[in-house]
Order: C-alpha cells, then sequence, then structure tokens
C-alpha cells in the first residue's frame, strides 16, 4: 500500500466576514483507514467537511484529495469523492432500485452490473424494488452509501451518518463501513457525536476545536496510556484482606478499594507477582485487567467540553 495520503489538508483557514470559522487546519488522512472527525458543537466539521467536497470556498489553504488540488483540479479531485452530507435525499415515491437508476443516469459509464453490485455491497437486494418511503432510516442510509459508491471512488465522506438510527443500525453501519475498508480497499471519514461508536469504528481520529486542530492520532494511541504503569482492576476477595496484602508488597504504587475489587496502578511486569502473592495470602482471584480511558474520557479531557456534536 502507498504511503502517500488519499487527503491531505495544508493550513486550510475558512473566514466568513471577519470571523475566523476554521483556523489553519493541516494534517492527512491515510488510505485504507476509517479516520473519525470530532469536536464540539460548532467545531467546524461540517464546514471542513463542506471544503473538502466543494461545497464551500477556501478561504486560505490547500486541500488535494488523491494527488488533486481541490481548488485547481475539482473535477479529477472529486471524481474519487462519494459522500453524504447531512441526510441522504431520495425520491420516495420511488423505488430504491429507481432512485439508484435515475443518480446513475448523471454519471458517465454506470452499468446495470454496477448498480446490482453495490445492491448487493449495501445487502439491499431484498428491499431494493420497495418504495424508499418505506424504507427504516438504516436501509436509507445504506442506500444513500450505495449511491455513494456508484462510481467507485476511492473515498467515501460521511457526515453524521448515525443520526437518527438505533443501536442494531448503528452496529450495522459500523460493521458494513469496515468491510468496505477491508474488502474493497475504500477509505472512510466519518464524523459523529456517538463517541462510544467511533471508538469502536475507527481507526484514527482528528479531533479540532473552535476550527483549530487539537491532535490526530491513532485510536489506540488516544485511549492507551504511555506511562510504564497503569491501572489495573484485580477482582479479588475478601477485599479488606487483599487490600492489607497488598501494600505489603515493595515498590506497588497506589492502591484503593472499590466496588469491584481492588484499583491498583503498577507495571505490567509487577502484576504476575502481586497475583502470586494474593494467591499465598488465600485471597481468591477473580479476574485482573487493565482501566483504559474511554475515547470519550479523552475527548472531554483535551476539549474540556461537554457538548460534542
Amino acid at each position: 500500500m502507498s504511503n502517500e495520503p488519499i487527503v491531505s489538508l495544508r493550513h486550510v483557514t475558512k473566514q466568513i466576514g471577519r470571523t475566523t470559522i476554521i483556523d489553519n487546519l493541516t494534517f492527512d488522512v491515510p488510505k485504507g483507514e476509517i479516520f473519525g472527525f470530532l469536536g464540539p458543537n460548532g467545531a467546524g466539521k461540517t464546514t471542513t467537511i463542506r471544503m473538502m467536497v466543494g461545497l464551500m470556498s477556501i478561504t486560505k489553504g490547500e486541500i488535494w484529495i488523491k494527488g488533486k488540488n481541490i481548488k485547481t483540479e475539482f473535477e479529477q479531485a472529486i471524481r474519487h469523492v462519494g459522500a453524504i452530507v447531512e441526510n441522504p435525499e431520495m425520491y420516495k415515491y420511488l423505488s430504491g432500485y429507481l432512485n439508484l437508476v435515475h443518480y446513475s443516469r448523471m454519471i458517465p459509464g454506470i452499468t446495470k452490473h454496477r448498480i446490482d453490485e453495490v445492491i448487493k455491497l449495501v445487502k439491499l437486494e431484498n428491499r431494493i424494488h420497495d418504495k424508499v418511503s418505506k424504507y427504516s432510516l438504516g436501509m436509507r442510509q445504506r442506500l444513500g452509501v450505495a449511491q455513494a459508491l456508484l462510481h467507485k471512488p476511492s473515498l467515501l465522506i460521511l457526515d453524521e451518518p448515525t443520526n437518527g438510527l438505533d443501536p442494531a443500525g448503528i452496529r450495522e453501519l459500523r460493521d458494513y463501513l469496515r468491510y468496505l475498508t477491508k474488502e474493497e480497499g475504500i477509505t472512510v471519514i466519518v464524523s459523529s457525536h456517538l463517541l462510544s461508536e467511533m471508538e469502536l469504528m475507527c481507526d484514527r481520529v482528528a479531533i479540532i476545536q473552535q476550527g483549530k486542530l487539537v491532535d490526530v492520532k491513532l485510536i489506540q494511541d488516544f485511549i492507551g496510556s504511555n506511562e510504564m504503569a497503569q491501572t489495573y482492576l484485580i477482582e479479588a476477595s475478601p477485599i479488606d484482606e487483599a487490600l492489607l496484602a497488598i501494600k505489603e508488597i515493595y515498590g506497588v504504587g497506589e492502591v484503593k478499594a472499590v466496588s469491584e475489587g481492588l484499583e491498583i496502578i503498577a507495571e505490567r511486569e509487577q502484576i504476575p507477582g502481586i497475583v502470586a502473592h494474593l494467591v499465598q495470602a488465600d485471597i481468591h482471584i477473580y479476574g485482573v485487567r487493565v482501566l483504559r480511558q474511554s475515547l470519550e474520557d479523552r475527548f472531554l479531557e483535551m476539549t474540556g467540553s461537554e457538548q460534542i456534536g
């Protein structure tokens, strides 16, 4: 796989009057990943996406898609993109199939075989000839994705695709996007206010606040610890005796009793010895696991905000 990013933003700025909406954004989106775009309400996520797809002009800076400049080579750049910005718009009185036929007429070279291919890809074969008015929101989202994939884009951009979906629909979308990246080699950029879902869905996330980039990292780097010592939960009984036994061990950091057992700060290499010591003290051990921050924890820590979207 080439190391060249599929999307590059360099010093991208958007000003409306004297107000700066997007301020000097610079980051890359690697190929073959699900890239999450996070930020508090009004941070500028949708504005950035609109500039990526040419729905909004760029005040300063450059955006490249597959090496093509979105300002100076728009047609060459946008042909690699499929996008749903906000909600997929469909003709509800037509069937899903006829909607795809209608959209295919706008793009040269789309064959019936390709239409059938994307229908199978989004798993709508059994309902594709029903009217869209009878579709659930999840089915409409899948039909919108099918429409966005008709021309075989390298990049799929989805702005808040989980809005209004129930838990089953969200999981279905998540699994489908994973399938697209692994089996079809498509890169996905997705914004969402559901941080728990982004944690499960994305390979990498970018966080922006007030139009400025806070950070871009792999998910595991955001929620993992860079420190040698980590917090572990040891499910043990009786807790009071386990607490006294651990305090006897030299070099163990902070330890405290919680409802599930004991929380202890220690290095990974210390854990087998701690468990052995507890067993020798006739303490029952039911489990040991690392306690790590969620993406939501890290998001709120970095932005100082309780509003996300």
